[in-house]
């Protein structure tokens, strides 16, 4: 009899075991491919692996504006897919290693819940059946593909999984959707030369960020040669030609490789839920503040809730499940979830937009600077333009939100993050010490400005 029995190793599941073990408590991990899940595998890290060699690439391109000259500069796509394997598996071994370090028992093939008896919640794998006193679900999300004409049986088109896996370069890429996971790749793919066409249904990329930056970043990469079309549907795919209507005219658009990013949708068939009778919600699983579903000790976490498909929020909710049934009193809050786009230069916020605050009817006041008022910005990124925007309450002046463009603002925006979390003031805000010189230092000078 297990204490926890998790479905899933991805970051929620992988990093509720771990710290399950490390609490005392007996678990088991089913996982039936790799262990990190999409964002270890198919996401977050090989994306950002690949970007990083692009990024080196784009500077080693500039670096005549520091002083620094590379002749006859090329790159290799065979070498740059091969590192980007080699950093998975590495990271992929690195979760191992924690699972036996805590005593976590790691199944590797699919699960199947049987439902609940007196003993606890049982679920039947191929040798047998387990049984766990509790049972966190987090399997997670797959990409979601519209049922547009022509996606389907058709060897042009990509996903996030397929399109990591490419054996060589397309010279055209058309994207269907400008969200994070469309911009990332536009990203990578416009820096090594590729022609990239993105085709967005709504009147902005990148929905839920800052729409200022938002527009700012597209209008950057625009001048990097990116083509757009807002506002546009797509109503069909044949072969390599996609076709998109806006404004009632439509239009065609050839690309060698089409990458369909428009959403992912939570995995909820496959395991065994129905013979719980776990509560769905807009097709994840329902869930309270503690992760809780509607079926005593059945807990879910990650994108399986479809809430927050990221890979931090999903470790925060496992641990939270984690926290509670070690005996805390530990819940799930959404105010000061960072989300960052990896883009060169990067985008980052937390907290509430303006947008946000006007829909929620909440009294803001806002201040922004460029990010060239912090010096090591100047130092660092030669005829490079940004931006940090601080909200904050119009009565208590507590920080709301913050929104940065310009690198490296993923690495910043945890500090706002605390201050959210913490609910400083401007005042209290003015008090911290940044180090000098920093990039962070944006935020700061920001603040001040409020006041000054």
């Amino acid at each position: 009899m297990y204490d926890l029995a998790i479905i899933g190793g991805g970051p929620a599941g992988y990093v509720a075991a771990e710290r399950a073990g490390a609490k005392g408590l007996k678990v088991v991990l089913f996982e039936k491919k790799d262990l990190g899940g999409v964002c270890l595998n198919e996401g977050c890290i090989p994306t950002k692996t690949l970007l990083y060699s692009a990024k080196l690439y784009d500077n080693a391109k500039g670096g005549s504006k520091y002083g620094v000259e590379a002749n006859d500069l090329s790159f290799s796509f065979d070498k740059m897919m091969a590192r980007k394997q080699k950093v998975v598996k590495k990271l992929v071994g690195g979760v191992g290693l924690k699972m036996k370090q805590h005593k976590v028992d790691v199944i590797k093939e699919s699960a199947l819940i049987q439902g609940r008896t007196r003993e606890g919640i049982e679920i039947s794998i191929q040798d047998g059946k387990i049984q766990a006193s509790n049972l966190l679900i987090c399997t997670g999300s797959e990409a979601f593909v519209p049922p547009i004409p022509g996606l389907t049986n058709n060897d042009a088109i990509l996903t996030n999984r397929e399109i990591l896996d490419l054996k060589a370069q397309p010279e055209s890429l058309v994207i269907i959707g400008g969200g994070v996971i469309g911009m990332e790749f536009a990203s990578f793919f416009n820096s090594l030369g590729t022609k990239v066409t993105i085709i967005e249904m709504l009147d902005e990329i990148l929905t839920g960020m800052d729409v200022e930056m938002s527009a700012m970043l597209r209008q950057m990469y625009a001048k990097k040669g990116i083509e757009y079309h807002l506002s546009s549907k797509v109503t069909k795919v044949d072969g390599q030609t996609v076709t998109f209507e806006k404004d009632g005219k439509s239009t065609e658009i050839k690309g060698d490789k089409i990458l369909v990013s428009v959403g992912r949708k939570p995995v909820v068939t496959g395991f065994g839920l129905e013979n719980l009778g776990v509560e769905l919600f807009r097709g994840g699983i329902k869930v309270d503040e503690k992760m809780r579903t509607n079926i005593p000790n059945v807990y879910a976490a990650g994108d399986v809730t479809g809430f927050s498909l990221l890979a931090h929020t999903a470790s925060r909710e496992g641990e939270v499940v984690v926290n509670n049934l070690a005996g805390g009193n530990d819940q799930m809050r959404y105010n000061a979830i960072p989300g960052v786009v990896y883009t060169n230069p990067e985008i980052a916020g937390v907290g509430l937009t303006e947008e946000a605050a006007k829909a929620k009817g909440i009294e803001y006041k806002v201040a922004q600077l460029p990010m060239a008022y912090a010096g090591r910005f100047v130092a660092e990124n030669e005829g490079g333009s940004g931006l940090c925007k601080v909200l904050v309450g119009a009565k208590y002046g507590e920080v709301l939100g913050v929104h940065m463009l310009g690198n490296p603002s993923s690495e910043m925006i945890y500090g706002a993050c605390m201050a959210i979390e913490a609910e400083m003031t401007l005042k209290e805000m003015e008090q911290v010490v940044f180090p000098h010189p920093t990039v962070s230092e944006i935020f700061k000078e920001t603040v001040f400005s409020f006041a000054h």
